[in-house]
């Protein structure tokens, strides 16, 4: 059984006119005719060969989105601080929230021991609404929007890669569940 014969009865009893209509100048279908003009530039080209990617380069403290080898766009970032240093590796995006707050404690040392609501004898920590976060490993790192500074270049964070607010909305969108995160010196 195929599906035409299956198509052209359910059109013919629903009373859906089948007559073939010339096509003249209309375009074939393609998805890029439903993308917005001023965001077109900054998806990348969806032809282009190759996955999208994400290079962090702690040394530069820089981050970097790359369709295959083509560069898309590049801003400063942060990321963590002594004795939280963001962890090196390749890794994916495995979560994605628009917004999330996010707890833990840290021991007196400063080095994050845990999420959630801080058990005695730990220093809590706390940051609401933060926007656009993305998790890449099992520690609980996330390329994230940062709205509390602006002194992106230099390390801040509890290991995540804090990120300037118009960057982070544009890599939210832009990165799908699953895009690479390469993180180097």
């Amino acid at each position: 059984m195929s599906l035409v014969p299956v198509v052209s009865d359910l059109a013919s009893r629903f009373g859906v006119d089948r007559t073939w209509v010339e096509r003249g100048e209309l375009p074939l279908f393609d998805e890029l005719l439903f993308w917005l003009r001023d965001l077109a530039d900054l998806r990348g080209d969806p032809y282009a060969p190759g996955a999208k990617w994400i290079e962090v380069a702690i040394g530069e403290q820089r981050i970097r989105a790359y369709h295959g080898k083509t560069l898309l766009a590049t801003t400063p970032v942060s990321t963590g601080v002594s004795p939280n240093d963001t962890d090196l590796g390749m890794f994916r995006v495995r979560l994605k929230y628009p917004t999330q707050d996010m707890q833990g404690f840290t021991s007196e040392t400063g080095e994050v021991i845990g999420l959630g609501e801080a058990p005695a004898g730990t220093i809590p920590y706390e940051v609401s609404d933060v926007p656009h976060v993305m998790y890449f490993n099992l520690e609980a790192e996330a390329l994230h929007g940062a709205y509390w500074h602006d002194n992106f270049g230099a390390p801040m964070s509890h290991g995540c890669v804090n990120l300037p607010l118009d960057f982070a909305a544009w890599l939210y969108g832009w990165a799908p569940l699953g895009t690479g995160v390469l993180v180097h010196e």
